[in-house]
C-alpha cells in the first residue's frame, strides 16, 4: 500500500472510527443512566424507598466496575467491533425488560445484567483510541470522544424524564431500549479493529511521533503474563490514578445520581427542573472535558496529570460553594451544576486516558478496566452507603463526604505533576 492510500485510509477511518464511538457510547450512556431521571416517578408509582434505589446503585456499580476490568483484558485481544455493538444490544435489552417489570427484587436483577454488558462500552473505545490516534494528540481526540458521555448524559433527562411526565417511566426504559438496538446495529455496520489488521501501520509510524514509538516499542518481545504484571498490576503511577479516579466518581455518582432528588426535596423543583439543572452538570462536563483535552496536549506536553489537579482543586471549590449557598437562586444553582460537570468531567477523561498510556500499548484496555473498577467501587459508594449517611446526617451529611472526596483527589495527583508518563 502506498504513502498516499495509507494517508487516504487513515483519514478516512479516524472520522468514521470517531463519529461510530461517540454515537456507540452516548448510547451506552442513555441505557446506563435511564433508571436515574425516572427516580421520583418510582418512588411515588411503587413506594420504592431511596434505600432500595440506593442498593440498585450500589449493586449496579459494582458489578459494572467488575465487569469494566474483565472486559478490558478480553477486549484488548478480540475485535472491538463486536464486543461493543453486542454490549449495547444487550443493554437496550434489559432497558425494554425494566420497563416492562414492577418488582424490586426484578428491577435489581435487570440493573444487574444491565450493569454487566455496560462494561463491554468503554475498553473497546479506549483499544480504539490508542491505536488509531498517537500520544501527542490523543488529548483532544480522547477529550471529543469523551463529550459522549455529557451527550448521552443530556439527553437521557429530555428523553426519559419527558416521557415520564407525560406518558410514564416504563415508556421512558423502553424508548432508551430500544435506541440502543438500533445503534448497535449501526456499530456492527462502521466499526473497524487496529490500523494493523487493515493492512495499515501503526499510528505511530504513520505519523512519525517519537512518545507514540517509544510505547509502541517498548516491552515488545514481553509474554501477556508480563505485561500485565509489570505495566499494570505493579505500576505504582495506576495505582494512583485508580485511587484518584474512586474519588472522582464520588462526586460525580453522587450529583448525578442524587442531585435531583436533591433539588426535588431542598428547593421543591418539579421534575423537569430538577432534571434541566442536571443536564447543565453534562453541558459543563462537555466543554470541561475538551478544554482539559487540549490543554493537556497543548499546555503540558500530552502529561496529563497537570491538567487534572488543576481541575481537581475546580471540584473542591463548586462542590462547596454549592452546599454553603444560603438561598435559593435558580440561576447560581445552574451555573454551579454547569461548574461541577466542567471540572469533575475534566479528571474524568484525563485520569482514563493516563491509565492507557501509563501502561503497555498492548495493555490499554485492561489498565483503563482497572481503573474503571476502582471509579465504580466509588460510584457504589456513591449508592448505598451515601443513602445511609442522608438517612442520619441529611444533606449536610452528603456534601461533607463528597467535600472532603474531592480535596483528597488532589493529593493523590501531585506525584503526576513531574512525571512525563
Amino acid at each position: 500500500m502506498n504513502i498516499s492510500t495509507q494517508n487516504q485510509q487513515y483519514q478516512y477511518w479516524r472520522i468514521h472510527l470517531m463519529i461510530a464511538m461517540y454515537i456507540g457510547y452516548a448510547g451506552f450512556y442513555l441505557t446506563r443512566k435511564s433508571v436515574n431521571y425516572a427516580v421520583p416517578a418510582l418512588i411515588s408509582d411503587l413506594g420504592i424507598s431511596k434505600q432500595d434505589i440506593g442498593l440498585m446503585a450500589t449493586l449496579f456499580y459494582l458489578t459494572y466496575g467488575i465487569s469494566k476490568f474483565i472486559s478490558g483484558m478480553y477486549s484488548d485481544r478480540t475485535n472491538p467491533r463486536y464486543f461493543m455493538a453486542i454490549g449495547l444490544m444487550m443493554t437496550g435489552i434489559t432497558n425494554i425488560l425494566f420497563g416492562l417489570s414492577s418488582s424490586i427484587f426484578v428491577f435489581t436483577s435487570l440493573w444487574v445484567i444491565n450493569a454487566w454488558f455496560q462494561g463491554w462500552g468503554w475498553p473497546p473505545c479506549s483499544k480504539l483510541l490508542t491505536t488509531w490516534y498517537s500520544r501527542t494528540e490523543r488529548g483532544h481526540w480522547w477529550a471529543i470522544w469523551n463529550t459522549a458521555h455529557n451527550v448521552g448524559g443530556a439527553l437521557i433527562p429530555l428523553i426519559v424524564g419527558y416521557l415520564t411526565l407525560h406518558y410514564s417511566w416504563r415508556h421512558g426504559l423502553s424508548i432508551a431500549g430500544i435506541i440502543a438496538l438500533l445503534i448497535g446495529l449501526f456499530l456492527l455496520w462502521r466499526l473497524r479493529s487496529t490500523p494493523e489488521s487493515m493492512g495499515l501501520p501503526s499510528v505511530g509510524q504513520w505519523r512519525q511521533d517519537p512518545l507514540e514509538l517509544a510505547q509502541e516499542n517498548e516491552g515488545k518481545d514481553r509474554s501477556w503474563r508480563e505485561i500485565l504484571r509489570d505495566y499494570v498490576f505493579l505500576n505504582k503511577y495506576i495505582w494512583l490514578l485508580a485511587c484518584s479516579y474512586t474519588l472522582v466518581y464520588i462526586v460525580r455518582t453522587a450529583i448525578n445520581d442524587w442531585g435531583n432528588i436533591y433539588l426535588t426535596e431542598n428547593y421543591h423543583y418539579n421534575l423537569v427542573e430538577a432534571n434541566t439543572a442536571l443536564s447543565l452538570f453534562e453541558i459543563g462536563g462537555f466543554v470541561g472535558s475538551l478544554v482539559a483535552g487540549w490543554g493537556s496536549d497543548k499546555l503540558f506536553s500530552s502529561n496529563r496529570g497537570p491538567m487534572a489537579l488543576l481541575f481537581a482543586i475546580g471540584i473542591f471549590f463548586s462542590i462547596t460553594a454549592l452546599w454553603l449557598m444560603p438561598e435559593e437562586q435558580k440561576l447560581l444553582l445552574s451555573c454551579l451544576f454547569f461548574a461541577i460537570g466542567f471540572f469533575v468531567f475534566g479528571p474524568q477523561m484525563l485520569i482514563g486516558m493516563a491509565a492507557a498510556e501509563c501502561a503497555h500499548k498492548k495493555a490499554a484496555g485492561t489498565a483503563t478496566g482497572f481503573v474503571g473498577l476502582f471509579a465504580y467501587l466509588g460510584a457504589a459508594l456513591a449508592g448505598y452507603p451515601l443513602a445511609i449517611v442522608m438517612q442520619y446526617f441529611h444533606w449536610d451529611g452528603f456534601f461533607v463526604v463528597i467535600a472532603c472526596a474531592a480535596s483528597a483527589i488532589g493529593l493523590l495527583l501531585l506525584p503526576f505533576l513531574r512525571v512525563q508518563n
